[in-house]
């Protein structure tokens, strides 16, 4: 489709390019040589040509055609620079675009037609030095890429987050084929999908005596279909490793696969080339590709030997893609969720929002739930809502009763695994501990809307951060009365991600607030990447006082928890979200993470990563 769109453009292009040709001189002179020429090169009418030649008409002919497939050109582009008569003698001198196609750069140069009179009429004096001036007699033109080798996705020390995986590039020699070219090409045509007309003129531009790559295997696809491609005398298939089987974290640092027919045609890619299906892999696409070393080359047609080189390109350099994650950090968090069935796990850096790692089980997705997912923040929420409530003046000592229900606004609130009426008593900070949700929502009234919205804001709920990757910063919503506000202390109206919380705990140890980080360098994914970064929000401090409070808060919530089970002082609270769901946030040294379990208990995760993080280091 690309190419057909390039002639398209080409073909519109030549009605202005008859113009101009036509209309650069207003009286009888070479220019009607000059233009038929040109206009018929261009559109490939190559008896017009010529026929404005002194050549014989068969050899010009076949020289201008071979000129188009050795270049495996999609459009030749010309413009008259300056002509010039001198009696019988003539010159003119014009400006040649060719896109090359695929991608390739256009390739421009500047040429010159020699003319004269032949029986009165202007004749361009042929010479394969009208085509291109560096072109001589027993030459050719040839097209020599060198498709760049994938770079790494690396965690943060630059270790690469993948090992390598073996593809099949299936090729020829195009000087071992001989007359067999057509015959071969339409055989792996057959077999693959893959174009004939683009395997051919792949296979006629290149030089002969270098390896065409026209279509790369996966792996498993080479095992099945194996016996077909061995088949054809001609194809030879090398097996290449590249660096595309990702580590862990797997669905963050995403896929890698071999080329498909439908590739070639959308992306311009070329077969040894190597396309991200997912994740990093896909959102730095053409870092981690770069572009193709391309060279416009002159050969010798006896030896096969390259004898100038008429233009090259070194194409777009590639670069590595490093990321935040420490593999230390995932690998503990990998060990931590083994053992659940549905579970998230991520972990930031408290001092700047970098994710060390991201580790799912089960059905959970390490993108679309732990950096994306919207679930119910439950009495989680409550380390946001002590914010607001402590700057209301809501002391962590003030005495509150834990009833089974209770009812604020006309809204009814359970504290799950009480009975009979029960009602305990403790402070706002045992609690908050114990994740209380009637105790909680008892203080709605002690608080007003706007001020559980402007800590949210300050928490990053809401945020339009930019991840490279999917990712959701929360939901806040209006408050209308005591209800909605009791809903919100409580979580339950509130949608978060684990990535979110992660960052909320950080933000309580360090005591400023930070957006995520996922990637390093480069600073921007690729354009064309469904995900751009908007403008990160700047930090946000954490009231001081609020910071007082808050720490001894989250370390009455972890004591006595499966997360302290190990050495080191642990923060942080554990907390429902319903439907079988629990969370656990808090952080350990400069290490905070969010975990959110079903039919287990989050805490006890985070009391396995934090053991399996201290016996590691």
């Amino acid at each position: 489709m690309r190419r057909l769109s390039r002639t398209l453009s080409a073909t519109v292009t030549l009605a202005v390019a008859c113009t101009t040709l036509t209309g650069c001189f207003e009286e009888s002179s070479p220019h009607d040589a000059v233009r038929d020429f040109l206009v018929g090169w261009q559109t490939g009418d190559y008896d017009l040509a010529a026929g404005r030649t002194d050549g014989d008409q068969a050899a010009v002919r076949k020289a201008l055609s071979d000129a188009t497939v050795e270049l495996d050109a999609a459009s030749f582009r010309f413009k008259i620079k300056k002509l010039t008569v001198n009696g019988d003698q003539s010159q003119a001198d014009f400006h040649a675009e060719v896109d090359l196609g695929e991608n390739n750069p256009l390739w421009q140069y500047d040429g010159m037609l020699p003319l004269h009179l032949v029986n009165g009429m202007w004749k361009v004096r042929w010479s394969p030095s009208v085509l291109h001036p560096q072109l001589k007699e027993g030459q050719r033109f040839a097209v020599d890429t060198e498709p760049i080798e994938r770079q790494p996705v690396t965690d943060r020390t630059g270790h690469p987050l993948q090992t390598d995986t073996m593809l099949y590039v299936a090729g020829v020699y195009p000087n071992q084929l001989g007359d067999r070219a057509e015959e071969v090409v339409a055989k792996l045509s057959e077999i693959t999908g893959y174009a004939q007309d683009r395997l051919l003129s792949r296979v006629r531009s290149s030089p002969p005596d270098k390896f065409v790559p026209l279509v790369t295997f996966g792996r498993s696809l080479y095992q099945k279909m194996r016996p077909k491609p061995d088949a054809i005398s001609g194809i030879k298939v090398n097996p290449e490793p590249q660096p595309v089987g990702p580590a862990a974290p797997r669905q963050i640092v995403g896929t890698v696969s071999a080329l498909t027919p439908d590739d070639e045609q959308k992306l311009g890619a070329r077969a040894g080339d190597s396309i991200g299906k997912s994740g990093l892999q896909r959102a730095y696409q053409d870092y981690l590709t770069g572009s193709t070393e391309t060279k416009v080359i002159t050969l010798d047609l006896k030896t096969g030997k390259e004898a100038a080189t008429l233009k090259e390109w070194l194409g777009r350099q590639n670069v590595p893609v490093r990321t935040t994650i420490d593999s230390g950090i995932q690998a503990a968090a990998e060990r931590a969720v083994a053992d659940t069935s549905t579970s998230a796990l991520v972990a930031v850096d408290r001092n700047s929002g970098e994710i060390r790692a991201v580790a799912t089980k089960g059905d959970m997705h390490q993108e679309k739930d732990a950096l994306a997912g919207k679930y119910p923040a439950g009495t989680a929420f409550s380390i946001v809502a002590a914010d607001a409530l402590i700057k209301a003046k809501v002391s962590p000592k003030q005495r509150l009763d834990c009833p089974e229900e209770r009812t604020v606004g006309g809204a009814k609130f359970v504290q799950t695994g009480q009975s009979g009426g029960t009602t305990s008593s403790g402070t706002f900070q045992e609690h908050f501990a114990k994740g209380c949700v009637t105790a909680l929502a008892s203080l709605a009234r002690r608080v007003k809307a706007d001020d559980l919205k402007k800590s949210a804001e300050a928490f990053g709920v809401g945020l339009p951060w930019g991840l490279p990757l999917k990712s959701f910063s929360g939901s806040f919503p209006a408050l209308s009365g005591d209800a909605d506000k009791a809903r919100a202390i409580a979580g339950q109206n509130v949608e978060v991600s684990p990535l979110g919380m992660a960052l909320v705990a950080a933000a309580v140890s360090s005591g400023t607030w930070r957006p995520p980080v996922l990637v390093t360098d480069p600073k921007s994914p690729d354009p064309s990447a469904e995900t751009v970064p908007v403008t990160q929000p700047a930090p946000v401090p954490v009231d001081q006082q609020v910071r007082a409070a808050l720490v001894p808060m989250m370390r009455t919530g972890a004591a006595g928890t499966p997360a302290q089970a190990g050495k080191g002082t642990v923060y942080g609270v554990r907390a429902n979200a319903g439907s079988q769901l629990t969370w656990w946030v808090g952080w350990q040294g400069d290490v905070a993470i969010a975990v959110l379990s079903k039919n287990y208990d989050a805490s006890a995760v985070a009391g396995g990563f934090f053991e399996a993080l201290r016996t590691s280091s």
